[in-house]
């Protein structure tokens, strides 16, 4: 009996805990669908008298389709470049022995190091020279750069626990270094692999700062910095900025909930060495 309340209680604070996590999506989602005259005139917690769900309508027309579809080939892109040169680089770092490998991975970690906003003028000042201002293109190098360590320090300790023997069999069999990282390690590194996908995906997607100094034209802004555009200098539209909101979390919160085991799974196996 003492057990079973035991539990009762614990599932109870945890219903608890997830109402309290959860309350604000559905705060944001009732709000987008109000006008600004009930988000002024009655409360905060009140329920749309009358649901304006022509807000996501207008955001819609209003250009967030093509935000939308930027921020999701601009994150697809930086994430497939940064997990490939990160495995590439933990690899050699890890499984080939050459004398400068220790300082090479040192150097890679002062990168976490660096805050955002101290490398914004020379990034912008860098891609000035080259033309690449008002280019996608300086987006996605920028966060491959900028995500290359973290996704290289969660990589390091799964690349560690990989047993010798696989690499010497396949050598002696003939296998070259390439074929061995794109045939043997790469598929081995699926599920670490998986969490450095999602915790990228949620850098990028969220991400404002670079998008907003490196990017004018409205062709290649992102969700993010998108919103802007409900913002007017006279007139807010508060309805519709909270449905861009919902637009924008709801693919991460997709991929979260689908993904979330994996990001446990390949964190907790990384940790471990040996």
């Amino acid at each position: 009996m003492r057990q079973w309340l035991g539990y009762a209680l614990l599932y109870l604070c945890l219903a608890f805990v997830a109402l309290f996590q959860i309350f604000p999506l559905i705060w944001l989602f009732l709000f987008s669908l109000k006008d600004n005259a009930e988000i002024f005139s009655g409360s905060p917690f009140a329920l749309p008298s009358d649901p304006q769900f022509s807000n996501y309508l207008t955001v819609w027309e209003g250009g967030i389709g093509l935000y939308f579809f930027n921020s999701v080939w601009i994150t697809a892109l930086a994430i497939i470049l940064t997990v490939l040169f990160a495995s590439m680089a933990t690899f050699a770092i890890t499984r080939m022995n050459w004398r400068l490998n220790k300082l090479v991975l040192g150097l890679f970690m002062v990168g976490l190091m660096i805050p955002i906003h101290s490398a914004l003028i020379p990034l912008f000042s860098m891609f000035l020279s080259v033309n690449l201002i008002d280019n996608p293109m300086s987006i996605v190098i920028t966060y491959t750069a900028y995500n290359l360590p973290i996704t290289m320090m969660i990589l390091l300790g799964f690349y560690y626990t990989l047993p010798r023997e696989i690499e010497e069999a396949a050598i002696i069999d003939g296998c070259s270094i390439h074929r061995l990282f794109f045939r043997i390690i790469l598929p081995i590194t699926t599920p670490i692999m998986s969490t450095t996908v999602i915790i990228n995906m949620i850098y990028n997607w969220n991400e404002f700062v670079f998008v907003n100094t490196f990017i004018s034209s409205d062709q290649y802004k992102t969700l993010t910095v998108g919103i802007q555009n409900f913002i007017g200098q006279y007139m807010t539209d508060w309805g519709a900025i909270g449905a861009t909101l919902i637009i924008s979390v709801l693919p991460v919160m997709i991929a979260f909930f689908f993904f979330s085991n994996k990001v446990v799974e390949g964190i907790s196996s990384s940790a471990v060495k040996g």
